[in-house]
């Protein structure tokens, strides 16, 4: 009503110390800028040193419009805005004067472009108690807003800094991977045409540790790869079994499992089933076997390592299980 807007502006203009103002939505903020609630609030603070304080939903329009008003500013006058998250339950407007007064409008329609047409019940106050509580509802939401500005700012230093550190170890990863392929041809070139045992040995010890630095490498260019939602699977029909075969084959001849096979500690078990077909990415499915079968080595001192084959009754779902005698994954860490 006419009334409410005349004592809501009277307010405003009788402030010597202190406004503070809770816009509930974007919408209210600019009804009661129309108004010239937000000027009359500038005018104390330029005339009377008012300390002006704002929380209001944020978006881009507010943001420009507080920067507008901050133009009749001088360095002097302090006239601060939050930003904070639209309210969805408590819809009013709040409004504390020097800590003495308040007034609350209730927010009828926020779709309504004029004050009159907007603002519901309004309920004045100049009861210490309850003025007070207005003021640390306003302070506690201020804390959190001010927060907030400082968990955006970390998290965007956070943002830059992990997009560096990305691409640092991108290309880390393929400056290593360049001279390991080198490495690994010279060696076995080297290994296939000298016939002393104990330089073959010490070639294998390189040759081996290539491979596994190449690995490694490329264990790395998948993650960057991963994160940044670029890698690509290179679809092809293959034969599951031979993959798993092969993946074994390959295990056996890692150093762990030489030592403990040598010692009759750890087996490594798969019975065959009937050749089984898919459509999937060859070199990523090879990938997680061996990942999956090297876990299982390094957690098993002694038993065995089991993998088994099924296709399952639908016929579109294969399940391929490592299974092992081993410590298992730490309980802590299961739920993850």
């Amino acid at each position: 009503s006419a009334r409410a807007q005349g004592i809501y502006l009277d307010i405003v203009k009788a402030a010597k110390e202190e406004i503070l103002w809770i816009f509930p939505t974007t919408n209210a903020f600019f009804r009661q800028d129309k108004i010239g609630a937000i000027l009359l609030a500038i005018q104390a603070a330029r005339e009377r040193n008012v300390i002006v304080r704002i929380l209001v939903p944020g978006n881009s329009l507010i943001e420009e419009r507080v920067q507008q008003l901050k133009q009749y500013c001088s360095d002097h006058i302090i006239i601060d805005v939050r930003y904070i998250e639209q309210m969805s339950e408590t819809k009013a407007t709040i409004l504390v004067v020097d800590r003495k007064d308040s007034l609350v409008m209730e927010l009828r329609d926020d779709s309504k472009t004029t004050f009159f047409e907007a603002v519901g019940l309004s309920t004045y106050s100049n009861s210490k108690a309850g003025v007070l509580s207005y003021v640390a509802i306003f302070e506690n939401s201020w804390r959190q807003a001010e927060l907030y500005e400082q968990l955006m700012k970390v998290h965007e230093q956070l943002k830059i800094h992990d997009k560096m550190q990305k691409e640092f170890i991108g290309i880390a990863a393929h400056e290593l991977r360049n001279p390991i392929q080198p490495i690994l041809g010279l060696a076995e070139i080297v290994k296939s045409k000298i016939k002393d045992a104990k330089q073959c040995e010490f070639l294998d010890v390189i040759i081996r540790n290539a491979k596994r630095l190449k690995r490694l490498t490329e264990d790395i260019l998948d993650v960057t790869k991963i994160e940044s939602q670029s890698l690509d699977l290179k679809k092809e029909q293959f034969n599951l079994s031979d993959v798993i075969t092969n993946a074994m084959n390959d295990i056996m001849i890692n150093i762990d499992f030489l030592k403990k096979s040598q010692r009759n500690e750890i087996k490594l078990l798969y019975h065959q089933p009937q050749d089984i077909f898919i459509q999937a990415d060859k070199g990523r499915i090879t990938q997680v076997i061996l990942n999956l079968l090297s876990n299982a080595v390094k957690s098993t001192e002694e038993g065995t390592i089991s993998v088994s084959l099924e296709k399952k009754e639908d016929n579109d779902h294969v399940v391929i299980s490592v299974k092992d005698t081993g410590t298992g994954i730490d309980p802590e860490i299961l739920p993850r």
